[in-house]
């Protein structure tokens, strides 16, 4: 990946051409003014992405994290209390909008909003010894790209997902455009940013092609060596998008490889490797979690049909339940954040499944 990374990015498609002599190349020292996060992503080298959806702003952060952290298991209970308490207020009024793991370091990053009159996000830093503090912008190398037409209707859906994929910044997310929903891949180091790819898909649920839904959540995935993305949206079909087909201004029609189930939100979803092969694990507001085979997804039969539950095979997690956020946290170990029965958040790792 680094030396990917490394070499010149040449994105004719964008009208940018950059040369990535560092992770940290472009960044300069400053305090970036977050208004709010709604996706977090890192790059090589601790390097974080930090979607803010109501300055319509994607900010690349140098966090300095480089150390391997350690090998714990994380287990921190009511951590919505503790984060509620670092920003001196209680667990009610506070959200967590995502949680990644720093896979240079193994440290646990979360973007927190705290509600109210003298709201605001920050970044919560959860540290292997199970240390929490705020992540503080200040002074840090930094640098920002502003998102062209972000939807103004919808502003907390502008930026819904990000990833960091072959030095391109991938974010979903709704535009003002006719056709809404909206991926862009935005190459790093910044530059300027053109008008992102439109996404149109089959919904099997709703028996119609559809444009204005955003993605909900995505992950990278290879699939015959070459990038794609793996999108889940509202109730709940899965859709495979080429990475290389998301050109500015392109409609790019996804293939909707699996419908599983209406009536549900996608929440957060991984992929993984185990025994050999490769899974997607799908958090879920109201259908749990799913282990989705990806045996077949070169050559499956896209769905074009109405229908509720069809495609890839899967099998519903039923010990986890309440998962409201998921990453790995190495290639073993998922990370999750639960929500129990009386509403309270907690952090955990498990095996993955």
């Amino acid at each position: 990946m680094m030396s990917k990374f490394l070499m010149t990015l040449a994105t004719v498609a964008f009208g940018t051409i950059a040369t990535a002599a560092e992770p940290q190349a472009g960044l300069k020292k400053g305090t970036p003014e977050v208004k709010s996060i709604t996706a977090l992503a890192f790059g090589p080298d601790g390097l974080l992405f930090v979607g803010d959806p109501q300055s319509s702003t994607i900010f690349a952060i140098a966090t300095n994290d480089t150390e391997p952290a350690g090998k714990d298991d994380v287990k921190i209970e009511k951590i919505d209390d503790k984060l509620g308490s670092l920003l001196g207020t209680t667990a009610a009024n506070i959200t967590i909008s995502d949680v990644k793991v720093n896979p240079t370091s193994g440290n646990v990053y979360l973007a927190v909003t705290r509600k109210g009159a003298g709201g605001g996000a920050i970044i919560a830093k959860l540290d292997r010894a199970g240390k929490l503090s705020e992540f503080s912008l200040k002074d840090v190398e930094s640098a920002s790209v502003k998102i062209p037409n972000a939807s103004e209707k919808q502003r907390l859906e502008a930026i819904t997902s990000m990833a960091f994929v072959d030095g391109k910044v991938i974010v979903a997310g709704l535009s003002n455009e006719e056709f809404a929903s909206t991926l862009r891949a935005i190459p790093y180091p910044f530059s300027t940013t053109a008008q992102g790819a439109s996404v149109e898909i089959f919904h099997g649920a709703h028996g119609a092609f559809e444009t204005k839904s955003p993605i909900r959540t995505f992950t990278p995935f290879k699939i015959s060596g070459a990038e794609y993305l793996l999108a889940a949206y509202t109730c709940t079909p899965l859709v495979k998008v080429p990475v290389a087909d998301l050109k500015a201004g392109s409609k790019v029609k996804g293939t909707t490889i699996a419908e599983l189930g209406n009536r549900n939100r996608p929440l957060d979803m991984i992929a993984y490797n185990k025994d050999k092969k490769d899974f997607i694990l799908l958090a879920n507001s109201a259908r749990g979690v799913m282990k989705i085979s990806t045996e077949g997804i070169a050559d499956i039969k896209p769905i074009v049909k109405k229908t509720d539950v069809a495609g890839l095979s899967y099998e519903t997690i039923k010990e986890l339940k309440g998962v409201q956020q998921l990453d790995k946290l190495d290639a073993g170990r998922a990370l999750l954040l639960v929500q129990a029965e009386d509403k309270s958040l907690s952090l955990k790792t498990i095996p993955l499944p």
